[in-house]
């Protein structure tokens, strides 16, 4: 399946009650071919209002530790586990990731990419693909606030540098 096909599935899709609060879908964005891919918890405000996942306060953090790294944002794929904002920004629901999680099996299957890096509790629930690398590290926003999360989150990419 082409990754327009599954985002037109996604900005479509009606599964869930997240839908109904949020302006649009966020499928998410990058190169079809990317060796990385990177998947946050859900949408935030801003990604709601524009539809491009991780652009507020945790994006542009997470961009400075990419390019810290020698990574360009533009060559990975960057994702949520769920698809559309959640209330308040809580964290998503059980029945709103087993909702959202075949859309996210079909991106990593369609881009296949080398490395999958699950940022965040929530994020670690994603469903593994065979062959595809998995790290787990913390959510870009918790690495913000808090410094042991930040060195290690930090670490992981700097590792995730020398992988590729």
């Amino acid at each position: 399946m082409a990754l327009a096909d599954v985002n037109k599935q996604i900005n479509n899709c009606r599964k869930c009650r997240l839908r109904q609060g949020a302006k649009q879908a966020v499928p998410g964005e990058g190169p079809a071919n990317a060796k990385v891919m990177l998947v946050g918890q859900n949408p935030g405000a801003e990604e709601d209002k524009t539809g491009k996942p991780f652009i507020g306060r945790a994006g542009k953090f997470l961009n400075k530790v990419l390019a810290k790294n020698g990574i360009r944002r533009e060559e990975v794929f960057v994702t949520n586990i769920v698809k559309h904002l959640s209330p308040e920004n809580r964290k998503p629901l059980p029945d709103e990731i087993a909702a959202c999680a075949p859309y996210l099996e079909e991106q990593i299957k369609t881009v296949k990419p080398k490395i999958v890096v699950l940022m965040g509790k929530v994020a670690w629930q994603a469903p593994r693909v065979e062959g595809v690398t998995y790290v787990e590290t913390y959510h870009p926003s918790a690495a913000m606030r808090f410094t042991k999360m930040r060195k290690r989150f930090e670490e992981d990419f700097n590792d995730l540098q020398k992988r590729l």
